[in-house]
């Protein structure tokens, strides 16, 4: 479960919430613009049933492009009350090459940060010292490399995104399956991960349904508490 922590850094993506146990970590949706020119303008919002997002990147020059994306982790509370929220928000600038064909190659750094709560008061009548809420501020980094096909009526693209997860300000006192969930997170505070995507884009030319499947791997800790894939829907504008 995810708690509000903003800026405009890296979406990224990520914190949590959570179902039946508490989660640490979501991935966002990849932005994946497919810049071609100076001066061209990618916008996307998508999301599913427990995350919406906003994303853009703009052209600077021929080759260098930004990007700025906004995450909000919403999902629903369990009938025991369990529930989570979180915010991230991300910046970021990279190198985009036309390649014949229409293929395009990317790469983005970025950097993110943002705010999760875990909110369980299922678990305080078992454990009744304690609070059942635990909060962190989260700082990720990552590199996002993709290349893509981008046709008038249809954009394809396969992207990697590695990231550094980093917990700080960890506080709140809740315990899961006898294990005290703030040492847990605090023994787990810094973290690597690996994210591949598929996106998939079609309709007019301005204006695209957009589809996205992609994963979270966890290479420190295989077991971490977090989700570990994502599908998002929503619609792209390339201006």
């Amino acid at each position: 479960m995810m708690k509000p922590g903003y800026a405009l850094l890296v979406a990224s993506a990520c914190c949590l919430f959570s179902a039946c146990s508490p989660k640490y970590y979501v991935p966002n949706t990849q932005n994946v613009p497919l810049l071609t020119k100076r001066g061209e303008l990618n916008l996307s919002a998508a999301g599913n049933a427990k995350q919406l997002e906003v994303q853009g990147a703009f052209a600077l020059t021929q080759r260098i492009g930004i990007m700025a994306n906004a995450a909000l982790f919403i999902p629903k509370s369990e009938n025991n009350g369990n529930d989570g929220h979180g915010s991230l928000g991300e910046v970021g600038a990279g190198y985009f090459l036309p390649i014949a064909n229409h293929f395009i190659f990317e790469a983005y750094g970025l950097v993110g940060y943002g705010g999760m709560e875990n909110d369980m008061p299922g678990t305080v009548t078992a454990y009744p010292t304690t609070t059942g809420k635990l909060n962190a501020n989260i700082l990720r980094l990552a590199l996002q490399p993709n290349i893509g096909f981008k046709s008038k009526y249809f954009h394809a693209a396969i992207s990697s995104r590695l990231v550094s997860v980093n917990y700080s300000r960890i506080r709140g006192s809740l315990t899961y399956n006898n294990i005290d969930q703030a040492a847990y997170l605090q023994s787990n505070k810094s973290l690597f991960m690996a994210e591949p995507a598929i996106t998939l884009r079609g309709g007019l030319q301005h204006i695209k349904l957009q589809v996205q499947l992609s994963g979270s791997y966890n290479l420190t800790e295989a077991d971490f508490l977090q989700e570990t894939a994502l599908l998002s829907l929503g619609l792209n504008f390339d201006l």
